[in-house]
């Protein structure tokens, strides 16, 4: 089966390697342009360009796929870029760009999803972040045909995984990134054979996982200690939860519930291993942090590099 693959970061690259490992033909890679990246600001490939190059794929990098759009001439070579590959199937995962109707059209199988949640729970951009964010106990991928809503499409394959009470984005992120690599071959192979079956997703129970910004990073202390340590796991490793404390603002990586109270932000106790901080309903014990300009460190370690005492505060100025 001759398969057009659409996708940009190592989530996506998982899956076009499983692809690839499977046999599949894929002529022809969709992904975003090149971003600037690192220290020096370098333009760099995303994961997806680096794996095709690697293996003599052709690589297409369209900024928009509209026709009547504000970049029509990469549109239109894009359209003669997918004719040519003659695709029997599109893969998309975690492409970037909204598929115009003239491509879920074009291949004569549509267009397969590889999407990381539940459907209809998280729609949208971040299903993993909002996933942990909310404290859900259970994700999955969804295998969807894909339509021109916002990932509205019927459903062809759906496994579920729990999230455990540790799990950060980054951690699940890699879990469902090998899943969503075996279903989406799973689902080939199915459909190769005539044995797909479309379900509509349930009306009920649409959720929308917007975009993370970075604006969201910063913790407020008036929340539930749980909720805040969900927080945090979930903006792991992007853009990773920050509070400031005196001058510095710094950045929060683990943590653990505990009890206590105090005024939300109020640093109740420092010991070795954590500071404990008082939350809008219980306390956190902050286990590993990071100052401006270091690495990410054990409350020890942090502690020897910034001293910090109970009756300072975090998110406002100390009394």
């Amino acid at each position: 089966m001759r398969v057009v693959f659409a996708g940009t970061p190592e989530f996506a690259a998982a899956a076009l390697e499983r692809l690839l490992a499977a046999g599949f033909d894929v002529p022809l890679v969709l992904t975003q342009p090149d971003r600037p990246a690192g220290r020096g600001m370098k333009l760099t490939p995303s994961p997806v360009k680096a794996l095709a190059l690697a293996r003599g794929i052709a690589v297409a990098q369209p900024r928009s796929l509209r026709l009547d759009g504000k970049y029509p001439a990469d549109a239109s070579d894009a359209r003669a870029a997918l004719q040519a590959a003659q695709p029997e199937v599109m893969v998309v995962a975690a492409y970037g760009l909204i598929l115009p109707q003239w491509v879920l059209d074009l291949p004569p199988r549509g267009c397969l999803n590889i999407h990381a949640s539940l459907l209809p729970r998280w729609r949208g951009a971040a299903p993993i972040h909002r996933a942990i964010e909310a404290g859900d106990a259970r994700t999955g991928i969804t295998i969807m045909q894909m339509d021109a809503g916002l990932d509205t499409g019927d459903m062809l394959l759906v496994e579920a995984v729990d999230i455990a009470p540790d799990d950060t984005t980054g951690r699940l992120h890699d879990r469902l990134a090998a899943l969503g690599g075996r279903l989406i071959v799973e689902a080939l192979e199915l459909a190769a054979c005539g044995g797909l079956v479309r379900t509509p997703q349930p009306a009920e129970g649409v959720t929308y996982a917007h975009k993370i910004e970075k604006v969201e990073a910063a913790i407020d202390w008036t929340q539930p200690a749980p909720q805040i340590e969900q927080r945090i796991r979930a903006f792991d490793p992007f853009p990773g939860a920050s509070s400031p404390i005196g001058a510095d603002t710094v950045k929060l990586w683990r943590a653990r519930v505990s009890t206590g109270t105090g005024e939300p932000g109020q640093v109740l106790a420092v010991t070795d291993e954590h500071i404990t901080v008082a939350c809008g309903s219980g306390t956190l014990e902050l286990i590993e942090l990071q100052r401006p300009g270091g690495k990410r460190v054990s409350a020890r370690q942090f502690l020897q590099a910034c001293p910090v005492h109970p009756g300072q505060r975090f998110g406002n100025a100390d009394r």
